[in-house]
Order: structure tokens, then sequence, then C-alpha cells
């Protein structure tokens, strides 16, 4: 089952931020101008470091008693009452000093205190005690509002405090305060660091787009008006917005806030390649798919190294492919981009850690395209080569660290087998997955079925989506022994799979994730196994590959380098899925009761012409039929492009619906009972929505090839206990769509036999699936500990 495609890992730019800056640094430059021969404030300060506020207390009450017009002493008594916990008398004893004498006396008055809260302050957070110091720049605030570097540190403590938000920038009016600031008179790092803070803290408020876009034009003016070092800026501010954007479009699935964040950088560098790439991921992953094929062009305009090229051209062609319709442009970008591939690979260059991320999951399009895996698993698998030995250059020793850890650790394995001393085996699952999605609907029933006594479960969820509600990411997060939820660093996700010693670590992501693809190249555990998400990846740290006696050819193993490891009758089981109320009719569609109505509910990845136009050709043969299509897909395009087909075949428009996406997965399942039968695609068929057509007890027409991918359906359907509507050639495909479509008696006799076999039907059987999976696990591990 296709996953989405996330946009690459950012890496830090070559000054990253964290540690970069040292926004609490305390210093005295008015401090010897301020003090007296009765007041030491340098001794007072420590004092306050030392917590000692009643030392303070009595010796400025001392001093006041002996001279009381001494603005000074107030100062520090106010600041040691605040300290205290007693905020009101500090107040007091502040305005009791500053309201004396004159309005030039104040304002002289009121900078001393500014200068005294602002030391203490920083001394405060320097120590850590952030709640301290966010309380004193609150006072600092009232004294003079505008002070834009003491409302950046206010931001920056109320990040650390957990107290802010992006209403505070509205009331703090920090946004103002910035536009009117003079931007020499900034702290270039100071503004990015609140902005990194800020973002990651409350990424979704709409006062920090505001934020962040106010303070664009104070990067820019810096960066362009100084020194040629100053570029830094530029590139970081774009960075920090980056890396919010994938934030919020990933963790918090809300793609479009990114598209205006990877703009603003892009206001500032209109060129920044990476922004770009980003921009385009992300009007995909909002449906634009025009938007995002239109910068993607730009980035290929730009491209002018092989890594960059390659990058733009698949970034272009993803965006043509989900639009469907633009297939004569799709298979030309796929030539182009195969092409392109080869020399790479030819060359072998040492990729840099961005490039990595980029290229990994390229090769995830090859089975939209054709059913040709002897050609493209090569491609594929030297692709995968490449990446690994670079990404394994950028993590220093770590693979080798790791490989000898492991060694000592089976050396410890084998002589407490040879003991006869047994233990649970650790699973470790990764994937992105883990959530509302195909790969999660499917994947929780192996980890429901899991016999406790025999396994630990580690889950490593990678991209973590902590800002969204989602029932099944946290029904995952209680079925596991352990669960880690993790961001998008490799190395972190590598390095915290290798610290919890799990035996076999199965990937459910495959070349769709890069983050899990870096971390499984550098082979953090002892067996690596690939499952369920997508064909295997290809990266040589990957043992074996789930499979079953179907959707496979008894070829296969010549061109896969991972071992096959065959399940007796299913590589997936499910117990069911829930399935709502349906809110669609045929008298919403204008579709007469006895219609014949067909379905195919795919993105527009899959609707390969040649498979289009032989479902056109059933149509044209099976009288009063219909045709609903369903899924992502730019309309326009696909409806234009279905059209000219339907017209070729002699099949009149009216007979074709397009129907609307559904947000809910249980009443998807509850309108798919408006189908008479379900049209396959190819050569990618269907595989959650296959399981999902056979559950419901609607025939379906599969064309089986030679790929994964193109057997996905012929093994879940003779795993059903089904045969009748899987063709082995095009002739055999519309055939069996006629057939299907003129015979309701057979139709009904396979509804029947797909309800019965609920009950008996190794593909509705996930506790034996489990036990199945469970004896691969263990026969994997006893041939690892013989070696």
């Amino acid at each position: 089952m296709a996953a989405r495609i996330a946009p690459t890992t950012l890496v830090a730019p070559t000054e990253p931020l964290n540690g970069a800056v040292k926004p609490f640094e305390s210093s005295l430059p008015l401090m010897d101008r301020l003090a007296s021969q009765q007041l030491d404030p340098q001794q007072l300060h420590q004092w306050l470091q030392q917590q000692r506020y009643a030392s303070v207390i009595a010796h400025c009450q001392q001093v006041l008693a002996e001279d009381a017009s001494a603005a000074l002493p107030y100062w520090f008594l106010g600041l040691a009452l605040l300290l205290q916990g007693d905020e009101v008398a500090a107040q007091t004893t502040w305005m009791a000093a500053l309201l004396e004498g004159d309005e030039a006396e104040m304002e002289g008055r009121s900078r001393e205190l500014e200068t005294i809260l602002d030391f203490q302050a920083n001394q405060q957070a320097e120590v850590e005690h952030y709640d301290l110091a966010w309380a004193i720049r609150q006072h600092q605030r009232e004294l003079n509002p505008t002070n834009l570097e003491n409302l950046l540190k206010l931001v920056l403590l109320g990040t650390l405090t957990k107290n802010f938000t992006g209403e505070d920038l509205e009331t703090w009016e920090v946004i103002p305060s910035l536009e009117s600031a003079v931007p020499e008179e900034i702290n270039p790092t100071l503004l990015l660091h609140t902005l990194k803070e800020a973002l990651a803290a409350d990424p979704l408020h709409p006062a920090l787009l505001k934020f962040a876009t106010a303070c664009g034009p104070i990067i820019q003016n810096i960066s362009t008006s100084s020194e040629p070092d100053y570029q830094i800026y530029i590139h970081n501010y774009i960075y920090v917005l980056l890396v919010a954007a994938a934030e919020i479009a990933f963790a918090a699935n809300t793609p479009l806030l990114s598209v205006e964040y990877a703009k603003l950088g892009l206001r500032l560098d209109k060129d920044h390649l990476e922004a770009l790439g980003y921009l385009t991921a992300f009007h995909q992953e909002s449906g634009q798919y025009r938007e995002a094929a239109a910068t993607a062009k730009h980035m290929e305009e730009l491209a002018e190294a092989l890594p960059d090229q390659i990058f733009a051209c698949v970034s272009r062609l993803r965006a043509i492919a989900q639009m469907g319709g633009q297939w004569p442009e799709a298979i030309a970008l796929f030539n182009q981009q195969n092409q392109l591939l080869q020399e790479l690979i030819a060359v072998r260059p040492l990729l840099d850690r961005t490039t990595v991320s980029r290229l990994i999951n390229p090769t995830f399009i090859f089975a939209y395209f054709g059913d040709t895996p002897t050609l493209s698993r090569p491609l594929q698998e030297g692709l995968l080569k490449l990446c690994q030995d670079s990404i394994r250059v950028h993590g220093g020793d770590r693979a080798t660290h790791y490989a000898d850890a492991l060694t000592v650790r089976r050396q410890r394995h084998q002589a407490a087998a040879q003991a006869g001393i047994t233990r649970k085996l650790r699973l470790g699952y990764i994937s992105y997955c883990f959530r509302s999605h195909s790969v999660g609907w499917l994947s929780r029933w192996l980890i429901q079925h899991h016999d406790r006594e025999r396994f630990e479960i580690y889950l490593y969820m990678v991209n973590y989506r902590s800002r969204t509600v989602d029932p099944l990411q946290e029904w995952f997060v209680e079925q596991a022994t352990v669960t880690q939820k993790l961001g998008r660093d490799s190395f972190e996700v590598a390095d915290c799979i290798f610290k919890d010693e799990v035996d076999l670590l199965i990937d459910l992501d495959s070349v769709t994730a890069d983050v899990s693809c870096e971390a499984l190249a550098f082979k953090p555990a002892p067996i690596q196994v690939t499952w369920l998400g997508c064909d295997a990846s290809g990266l040589p740290a990957i043992d074996y590959f789930i499979a079953d006696p179907y959707v496979l050819p008894d070829n296969a193993q010549d061109y896969y380098h991972e071992t096959i490891w065959r399940l007796p009758q299913t590589y997936v089981a499910v117990d069911g899925f829930e399935v709502g109320i349906p809110n669609l009719r045929r008298s919403d569609l204008s579709i007469p009761d006895d219609a014949v109505v067909y379905l195919s509910s795919q993105t527009a990845y899959k609707r390969h012409p040649d498979t289009m136009r032989l479902q056109m050709q059933i149509l044209s043969q099976v009288p009063n039929s219909y045709f609903l299509i369903k899924g992502k897909a730019d309309q326009d395009s696909i409806q234009q492009a279905v059209y000219q087909l339907a017209e070729e075949e002699g099949v009149e428009r009216d007979r074709i619906r397009f129907l609307p996406l559904v947000q809910s997965e249980l009443i998807h399942r509850a309108n798919l009972g408006i189908a008479d039968v379900v049209l396959d695609t190819y050569p990618y068929n269907g595989a959650t929505t296959t399981l999902e057509t056979l559950w419901m007890g609607i025939p379906l027409v599969t064309r089986v090839g030679q790929q994964f991918a193109a057997r996905n359906s012929y093994t879940m359907m003779v795993n059903a206990g089904i045969t009748e509507g899987i063709a082995w050639t095009d002739e055999e495909y519309v055939e069996w769509g006629v057939r299907l479509g003129c015979d309701r008696a057979l139709r009904e006799q396979i509804h029947w036999k797909l309800k019965q076999s609920r009950q008996t039907a190794p593909l509705w059987n996930g506790r034996q699936f489990a036990r199945e999976m469970e004896r691969a696990y263990e026969q994997m591990w006893a041939t690892y500990l013989e070696a």
C-alpha cells in the first residue's frame, strides 16, 4: 500500500542556531555609575544569586534609614521582595521611588531600574531560574513596553517555562515593536532564536505567521547591508521556517499553513532549492497539484548539479502524476528521472546528508509506471546502496559501533541459548504510519494479537503527530511494551533503536520515508525486516522481506537482494474493518436502481491510461452501466483524461460520475456498497482498498502482474477464497469486467462466498496470521544465532 511521501529531512545550517546564541548573558555596563558609597550593586546581585533576600532587604533598609532620598536601594529592595514572592510589595516599593521628582528624574530613574531588572533577569535565566526571570522581565515590560530585546527574551522565557502561546505576541504587542524597530539595533541571532522557539511552542497560532513575516525584512536588511558572512542569517531564517513548516504539515497535518511559511522563506531567496522542494511537497499535500508542478518546474530551471536535477525532476514528476491525466508528460519525466539516476549510480559520488534524504524515495514511483521488476529492482538497489554508503559516512562511527556491539550481544545470546536460558524476543516496529493511515489500519491486528508472554513490542513512531487528536495513534501507544515518540532526525532514531536492544526491527515504511530508511541504514538491530508498507526498499542493511506464495512470482529471489521470507498463506491479515453509515445513494447520483455500477477508488498515481482504457472498454460492453471514480487528483485534469478515453471507446459522459472524498474511513467503507463491481488498477493494484472491497462482499476485477504492487489483490482474493475476477492478461481483465457486470447471479454468488469467508479464510484471521509471523521471527532469530 502506497504511503505518503514526506519532504526531505532538513539539515542544520553551517552555523546552527542551537548553542550559537546566548540570550541571557548578564553584564553591568551601567553598574559603575550606579554604585555609591553606601551601596555596592555587585554585592547585592551576588546575594540575590545566592537567594539571600533577607540580607538584601536588611542592607537596603539600613541605607534608606540614613538617606531616604536615594533611589538605588529601592530598586534592590523591590527586587528582593519580588524574588521572595511578594509582588505587591515590590511594585509599591518601586512606585514610591519612581514618583519622586520631576518628569526628567522619573525617566532617569525608570531607565536605572530597567537596567537592574535586565541584569538580574539574565542572571536568573543563566542559572535556569526561568520562572523568576520571566517575572522580572514582566515588570521590565511595564516600565518600557516597547523594549524589543526584553520582549524577545520574554517570549524565550515563556517557551522555556511552557507559558508561551501565540496570544502573548499580540498582548505584548511584539509585532508592532518589531516593525517599528531600527534593524541595525536588533540582534539577529536573538531574533532568529526567539522565532525558532516560538514556532516550536505554538506553530498553529495565527500570530506566529505574522511574527515570522515581520522578522523577514529585518533579517533581509541585516544580511544585505552588512558583511558577506551575514548572509548566514537568511539561510538560518529559511531553515527555521522550513523546520516549523514541516512540523505543521506532517505532525499537525496542516499543509496549507506550511505553504505560507515556505513562501516567506522564498521572499528572501526566491531560488532556494530546499525551500522550493518543501513548498512543492506542501502544495501536493494540500491538493494543490498544479502549484506543486509549477514550483518544481522552477526548481528544474535552477538545478545544475546532478543530484539537484534528480530532486527537481522527481518533485515535478510526483506533482504531475498526482494531478492525473497528464500521462505523456509524466512518462517523459519518468524516463528522464531514470536516466539521471543511472548517471548518478555510475558516478557513485559521496552525497551530503540533505541529498541522501532527497534521493532515498524517488524509486517509490517505479511501480506506478510499469510492471518490470527485473529492470527496476537493480536500479532501486543501486540507488539505495549509494544512499546507505553516504549516510554512513555522515553518521560517523555509528555503523561500526553498532556492528561491534551487536557482535558482543550475539555472543551473549548464543551463550544463554546454549545454557537453556530463554527470554522474550524484542520486536521493534518502525513507521510514521502508526495512526489513521492504511498501514496503521492493517498493522494494528498483528500488534494486537502478539503473544506478550513470548514477545516484547517496541514501537518507533517516527514523525509522531503530537499536535493532532488521532484515536488510532493513541491506541498504538497503549499497545506497546515500550513506545518511542520520535521526530525526523534519523541519527536520533537509530540511536534510540540501538539503545533499546531490539532483536528484530520490522520496517513498515520501505522507501516512502527517508527518516526510517536512513535509520535502518546504520543497522541498529541485528535482524532487519521489511513488511507491509510497500515493496522491499533495496537497502543493503535489510535482511528479509515478508511475502507469501502469491504476492511475488516464484523467481523473485533472482532480483531481490533481501531474502524473501514467504509465509505459508498470506503476508497480511485483518480481523475486519469498522463500517459506518453510508451517506451516498444511487438516487443522489441520478443512477437507476437497476443499473450496473462499477467503482474505482484510487489515487491518481494509480490511474495508468492503459488500464483506464480497459475500464472504458468494459463499460462500453455492459448496457445500463455506470462508472464511479474517486480518489485524490486534480479534478479538472483527471476528468478531462477520463472523458477523452470514454469518447474514444464510445462511452457517454453521463455514465461517469466523479465522487468527492470523505473524511471518515468508516463512511468511505459504507459507501462501497453502492457498487456492484470494483475495477482494480494496474500496474499498481489496490491493497487496503482491496481488503475493504472484499470485506464488504463486493466482486473485484484485478489484473495480475509480476511486481509486488501488481499482485496484492491477487493474493488477497486467493486468501479470501475467491478466484472469480482474477485476470492474467488485459483481455481477461475486460472479459471478467463484462461478465461480472452482466451476470447478476455470479455477483450474488461471490458476495455470499465473501461473507462466508469472514469465518474461515486466512485473510480474515489476524490471530492465526500473528502466530505465523511470530514463527517466522523465531526462525529468523534461530538462524542468526546459528551463524
